[in-house]
């Protein structure tokens, strides 16, 4: 993992180096009459290699993976959008003369955006960012200062960028000559430093960390510049030649609303989601003046997306006061939207746009420098919690990555359901919009339902299906793609060609889709039925306006109908996330199915394996008789104590044990099986001593020692009359539960037949009503099971093998081969040196005589190491081939 972070910041230092560099050439060449390079080649250039800041951005290193993230994807976005208005200027999409007024306001969010991540730089000593961001910063000043008077500040720029390529050069390939040497070498000053916060033992732990919110702070500080510079004076007005930056900044806030997901923050996630819908419009509304178009948009949208917008920033309280009140801020700005329908993004519009460029440029500095610092800057997160716990009847829900946990499958995505809903109420409020005579294009509906009820739709729908949610992933999907047809063909200027039975056939199509998602929704809840129900007579409303036959009103009745049930079930979802209790109930299954999530009984206990008290509370359970699921070095398994007879005996029923299947005696330590080394070989203990802990399972010939562990009748169940397979894994939580129960008897967590299970929730779902408690640790380390060795006939220097898993045979062989070496040389564990006090055999052989003679055995063992792979004869092998 260390090497691949070291690669991946490699590539993010040199990919700015690399654009810096192709920079510096440009405006050294460059001269007020003629480019160097070419517009259009400029262009294509800056966006393959803000392409690859994008990925390096994404893949981070976790090193220093905050502020080293935030600086590569701000970097990426810088010149993606001013590529991107460098290509349309040389393709003659944008004029030349219109080149100052498309790059200024950009080009002044990020010397900002940067100045302040070099100033979190300087308080975090980090010098390689501290340089970049600086002069990336002073870069874009001097930039400004070029196009304002040509032949000024275009040197400047040049020796800014010159600085950045030889810093970004050295440290790149300092990091990259490691990663290619292992780390044997080395360049000096080219090491990477974990930092505190975070990553640290700071006051947050990891996973409530969103390491990419400055990144999404950095494109509201850029659409708010764009906005808010015709008021200033410092452009004409909104042109084409800033849809570049606009819609940069909707991509990227997309981006953030995907990574914000992987950090199980879906509450930030629904934020830029709905943000990106704004960049998107509002890019769209530019783009139209080059038409001489100035749509106007339905009155309810922006008022419902304020409200959208203001329980959001409720809720969002919980995580700190400040961010809160930020997102206020698009409160106002969503209700001057509505008292501007024109969107042409006058006086009291831009007004707010100032004031969110001031607060985003300090939200910035917050968010960023408390994500790499121990040290916090308040932002009131406790005042939330302080207040709901003196309001009785509200439960604060716990947020970890194990609350967010699905319940069938694994997924590393939060739930995105909210954002779905919240889409739905934005994409059908948005159509309730009257056109009359004016063209499609005239009325801005096309980005509110493309974007919020298309693209989004089927963002959410693709992390409902990560997280197993089977049949609302088919919803969200479907519903995206009826979303973003009808929006295009409605609103696009399509409609008027495609009007009639052509279309009504493909309406007709997604009508019996949905009405499979509306027969399945009665397994989900209530809500779903009425949801996929009212999105039916969305359906139809479409169908008779291509007929041509829709009634007066009907449209904007089943619009209300479902915008206010989706309205509820974005509501619900909130409270889900938030509160234990209340709920806003979405209703039971009108059909159920028996089993395990089906209707049956509910799941068990299940608590998460890292936390101490769980372990303990999982400990007292099995000292109570109860069986659990258990996670291991490799697979999960279903474990009982051995001094519980009755639960062993549960535990070999429950899952439907086949005869030819036994279970296996476990160990925390080869200290537990003190009580019967007198029992045992010295080289068998001594192979235990050396192998162990391990994913290595030693079958041993079973004997009266097995009586010492309080197993009574159930040792029956316990291996076979002739061995027994025993083992101490190799895993923290495991041994730790053993050592507070004693040896366990284990068997591998999945019905008898079925594949091994690789997550708790797979525990739960197979034997969630059969078993008393599960210990949560997610997806396994290993899909593979435990090497089963053959130790029956150890001591004539021989060792089998049932099954190579996780531990080759090779290294079993060298560890065997160690071992009995030191028992030939007569290095023999001291707790067995009091035993050997046999006579000796040859009383008359002189000490010569003795000595060659052990020579002589010494040769004759040493050539039988290669252990024969096949199983004595006296031995099945099929009864270990379920030992996990």
């Amino acid at each position: 993992m260390a090497e691949l972070e070291s690669l991946h910041f490699s590539v993010g230092i040199l990919g700015i180096s690399g654009g810096s560099l192709l920079l510096l050439v440009n405006n050294y060449g460059s001269s007020p009459d003629k480019d160097f390079i070419p517009h259009t080649a400029l262009g294509v250039l800056l966006l393959i290699i803000a392409s690859l800041l994008a990925y390096s951005g994404v893949r981070r290193s976790l090193s220093q993976s905050q502020l080293f993230s935030s600086v590569c994807l701000t970097v990426s976005a810088l010149w993606c959008g001013s590529g991107l208005v460098y290509l349309l200027v040389g393709e003659g999409l944008v004029g030349t003369t219109e080149l100052r007024s498309s790059l200024v306001p950009g080009l002044a969010a990020f010397t900002l955006a940067f100045l302040i991540l070099a100033t979190v730089s300087v308080l975090q000593r980090e010098v390689v960012l501290l340089i970049i961001s600086l002069s990336i910063s002073l870069a874009c000043g001097h930039q400004i200062a070029g196009l304002s008077s040509p032949g000024f500040g275009q040197s400047a720029m040049a020796a800014c960028y010159l600085l950045v390529t030889l810093v970004g050069a050295y440290f790149g390939c300092g990091r990259l000559l490691s990663f290619i040497t292992q780390g044997r070498v080395e360049a000096p000053g080219t090491g990477l430093r974990r930092r505190a916060g975070c990553q640290g033992s700071g006051v947050r732990a990891p996973e409530d960390c969103n390491d990419v919110v400055p990144v999404g702070l950095v494109m509201n500080l850029l659409s708010a510049s764009v906005i808010a510079c015709p008021l200033l004076a410092v452009v004409p007005q909104l042109a084409p030649g800033h849809v570049p930056w606009l819609w940069t900044a909707a991509v990227f806030q997309l981006v953030v609303c995907v990574l914000s997901y992987r950090s199980m923050d879906s509450l930030t996630a629904t934020f830029y989601g709905f943000t990106s819908i704004l960049r998107f419009a509002e890019g769209y509304s530019a783009l139209l003046t080059a038409f001489s178009i100035h749509p106007s948009s339905p009155i309810p949208f922006p008022v419902v997306f304020a409200v959208l917008f203001f329980i959001l920033a409720l809720f969002s309280c919980q995580k700190s006061l400040a961010e809160g009140l930020y997102q206020l801020f698009y409160v106002a700005y969503t209700i001057a939207l509505a008292a501007q329908p024109s969107l042409s993004f006058q006086s009291g519009a831009q007004g707010v746009q100032v004031a969110i460029f001031v607060v985003s440029a300090v939200m910035l500095l917050v968010t960023s420098y408390n994500n790499v610092s121990a040290k916090r800057i308040p932002t009131g997160e406790g005042v939330f919690k302080a207040l709901v716990t003196r309001v009785s009847g509200l439960t604060l829900r716990p947020h970890d990555r194990h609350s967010q946990a699905p319940y069938l499958g694994y997924s590393r995505y939060a739930d995105a359901e909210v954002l779905g809903h919240a889409c739905s109420v934005l994409a059908v409020f948005s159509i309730t919009a009257s056109m009359g005579d004016r063209a499609p294009l005239g009325v801005l509906v096309l980005p509110w339902a493309v974007v919020a009820g298309g693209v989004l739709q089927l963002l959410v729908g693709s992390v409902a299906f990560s997280r197993g949610k089977t049949l609302e992933s088919m919803a969200f999907v479907l519903y995206g793609v009826m979303w973003s047809i009808w929006g295009l063909t409605r609103y696009g200027g399509l409609y008027g060609d495609t009007q009639g039975f052509n279309l009504a056939v493909g309406i007709i199509s997604f009508l019996l889709f949905n009405s499979l998602v509306t027969v399945g929704a009665l397994f989900l809840s209530v809500a779903w039925v009425v949801y996929a129900a009212t999105f039916h007579l969305i359906i139809i409303s479409f169908l008779l306006d291509a007929m041509g036959a829709l009634p007066y009103g009907y449209d904007i009745g089943v619009s209300i109908v479902f915008g206010l049930m989706s309205f509820y079930c974005f509501l619900s979802g909130l409270f889900s996330l938030t509160f234990l209790t209340p709920q806003l109930p979405l209703g039971r299954a009108l059909v159920r199915l028996s089993g395990t999530g089906g209707g049956g009984k509910d799941i068990c206990l299940h608590v998460p394996a890292r936390k101490a008290t769980a372990v303990h509370q999982i400990a007292e359970i099995m000292k109570s008789g109860g069986i659990c699921g258990m996670p291991t070095d490799t697979v999960y398994v279903l474990v009982a104590a051995c001094n519980r007879p009755d639960a062993v005996e549960k535990a070999y029923k429950c899952k439907q044990q086949a005869q030819d299947r036994p279970m296996s005696l476990w160990v925390s330590s080869i200290n537990q099986l003190e009580p019967v080394r007198s029992l045992l070989s010295a080289l068998l203990w001594d192979f235990m001593s050396a192998a162990w802990p391990s994913s290595i399972s030693m079958v041993i010939a079973r004997g009266p020692w097995m009586e010492m562990f309080g197993l009574g009748e159930s040792a029956k169940h316990i291996g076979t009359p002739q061995s027994i397979a025993i083992r101490n894994p190799n895993c923290a939580v495991a041994t730790h539960l053993i050592n507070l129960v004693g040896p366990i008897a284990v068997t591998s967590a999945n019905p008898t037949g079925e594949a091994d299970t690789t997550h708790h929730n797979q525990v739960y779902a197979k034997l969630g009503d059969k078993v008393d408690g599960v210990l949560c640790d997610g997806p396994s380390p290993e899909n593979i099971a435990s090497t089963v060795v053959d130790c029956t006939k150890i001591d004539s220097g021989h060792i089998g093998f049932f099954r190579v898993g996780l531990i080759p045979k090779s290294q079993v062989l060298q560890i065997f081969e160690e071992v009995q070496k030191r028992h030939s040389h007569g290095q023999i564990n001291p707790g067995f040196e009091a035993d050997l006090t046999e006579p000796d055999p040859n009383p008359n052989l002189t000490d010569p005589q003795r000595n060659t003679e052990e020579d002589n055995t010494e040769s004759t063992e040493s050539s039988t190491v290669p252990p024969p792979t096949q199983s004595p004869a006296n031995i099945d092998t099929s009864t270990l081939a379920t030992q996990p």
